[in-house]
């Protein structure tokens, strides 16, 4: 079991209380009417599969019920970090170290994974 910190709740909080919903960040086509049935289709079922770092949606669903993005590394499971819906990420595949703090409001789980580990009665 790992612990997945809400960035609404702002708690580390068992990964039983969420749930994947698949991958962060898709735009949906500003004018479907004028979408070809293959645009659409690849809109509506095609999504990215790397290994590495990856860009996805989950929800809280037994706690604040909101929905937001983790940057997690398909590789080894690692929560990169987790960041609200409308904000970008700092660690992609293109700055997996992360880019600048003014940059970005995302929460680096790797750096606040000491203080988890930290607290009474939480192991991480």
């Amino acid at each position: 079991m790992f612990y997945i910190h809400c960035p609404y709740c702002d708690e580390y909080r068992d990964e039983e209380e969420f749930h994947p919903k698949g991958q962060a960040h898709i735009a949906r086509p500003e004018d479907p009417e004028s979408c070809t049935d293959e645009q659409w289709g690849d809109y509506l079922f095609f999504r990215d599969n790397p290994r590495g770092i990856h860009h996805e949606l989950w929800v809280h669903a037994i706690g604040c019920r909101k929905f937001f993005n983790i940057t997690r590394n398909t590789v080894s499971y690692e929560i990169l970090e987790t960041y609200r819906m409308g904000e970008q990420p700092r660690v992609s595949a293109e700055h997996p170290e992360g880019k600048a703090a003014e940059q970005g409001a995302a929460v680096n789980v790797a750096d606040e994974a000491g203080m988890v580990a930290g607290q009474e009665g939480v192991k991480a």
